[in-house]
């Protein structure tokens, strides 16, 4: 039967037809999976976006003992059951990207033109189908899926978190301990965050250049804009960049910034090290410190044990909204695609809405007030 081996990740591009397979069940499958790769690739996808969807499709073929061209709907649905139960339970979003991994698998082997089809009934008597459909798959119908105890910080306890991140530096230097310099980093490191609304690695990611003056705030100096060069990326996708204006709400970071860079930074001897927050050992902090470095302001400042260091992007939205900035403003300076993303990170005070219900009634005064 003919083939087209034109296409990346064809069955007759990636067997070879003159040779015989010693196993060829396990081989074919092996020979799918690496054909679904080159078709990956060849969109330009990157390779931490292919392996973690190669993992699923080979999880569900050990969970359900078959290959692809012996899956029906009901070995998805028991997949799908097992991961949704148990102390090992998955996420509701997680089990979602998992289901969508395995359409897209399912739709490659079974598209005519790649030839899986073919191959599979020539060599087996059975063909690939499409599992995952509308009535075994869950549905999108929530535009924020996250733990709902997630959430802005309020404005006391943002000012309680960065004063026990200080406390923490003059605890360990009134006991004169080592330590105090990755203190103060630290506590850099969170207030940048809130202050430019920023992602966790996009924070860990900052080199020294990427601050530039903002021609409109040149009271600001060079700290008057940042420049996000690994904002999060569409699936596949290059990082996205985009520049986060200093605001006059937070400008109080000038002095924070100025003061770390300037004197207490090369403390810690960077050498020719471009990143803001460098470790001890003159190299870049992981996202794994930064969170750590949250947990333990945190917990200093008897915060919710639930908040964690996304929770101060949530803030500077909600906050940059209760200033008065438009949503299209505020929507920019996050690097949202879509409004209704930053939508769902706003968690607006009851005093915001009361003050815009008294703006609106000033607007209406023949409506009068009671009680």
């Amino acid at each position: 039967m003919a083939r087209e081996s034109g296409l990346a990740g064809s069955a007759a591009g990636v067997l070879d037809g003159g040779v015989r397979l010693l196993h060829p069940e396990p081989g074919v499958f092996d020979a799918m999976i690496e054909g679904w790769c080159r078709q990956q690739r060849s969109r330009y996808l990157r390779e931490s976006t292919i392996a973690p969807r190669v993992s699923v499709m080979r999880r569900l073929a050990a969970f359900s003992g078959q290959y692809p061209w012996q899956w029906t709907a009901q070995e998805l649905e028991a997949f799908c059951t097992h991961l949704g139960s148990g102390s090992d339970r998955v996420a509701f979003s997680t089990l979602r990207s998992y289901q969508n991994t395995i359409r897209l698998f399912c739709e490659y082997v079974t598209d005519a033109r790649y030839g899986w089809s073919a191959e599979c009934l020539e060599r087996f008597g059975q063909a690939p189908v499409q599992i995952a459909h509308e009535w075994n798959t869950v549905a999108h119908v929530a535009e924020y899926e996250g733990d709902p105890r997630r959430r802005a910080l309020t404005y006391d306890e943002v000012q309680a978190l960065f004063d026990a991140a200080d406390g923490r530096v003059e605890s360990i230097r009134s006991l004169g301990r080592k330590g105090a310099l990755a203190a103060l980093r630290d506590a850099v490191l969170l207030k940048t965050v809130y202050a430019f609304g920023l992602r966790r690695r996009e924070a860990v990611i900052l080199d020294l250049p990427d601050f530039r003056r903002n021609p409109r705030a040149g009271h600001l100096g060079v700290f008057g804009s940042a420049q996000v060069r690994y904002g999060k990326a569409s699936r596949g996708t290059p990082a996205k960049r985009r520049t986060v204006l200093t605001v006059p709400e937070m400008d109080w970071i000038v002095e924070t910034l100025a003061a770390w860079r300037d004197e207490a930074r090369p403390l810690l001897s960077p050498r020719a090290h471009p990143a803001l927050f460098v470790t001890e050992r003159c190299g870049r902090m992981q996202v794994r410190h930064a969170n750590e470095a949250f947990n333990r302001a945190a917990a200093d400042a008897n915060l919710p044990e639930q908040l964690d260091l996304h929770c101060l992007r949530h803030s500077y939205v909600t906050h940059l909204l209760e200033f008065g900035y438009p949503p299209l403003f505020v929507q920019q300076q996050v690097g949202h695609s879509h409004a209704a993303t930053t939508a769902t990170y706003t968690s607006v005070s009851d005093e915001f809405r009361n003050r815009l219900m008294d703006q609106a009634l000033a607007r209406f005064p023949q409506l009068g007030r009671t009680g």
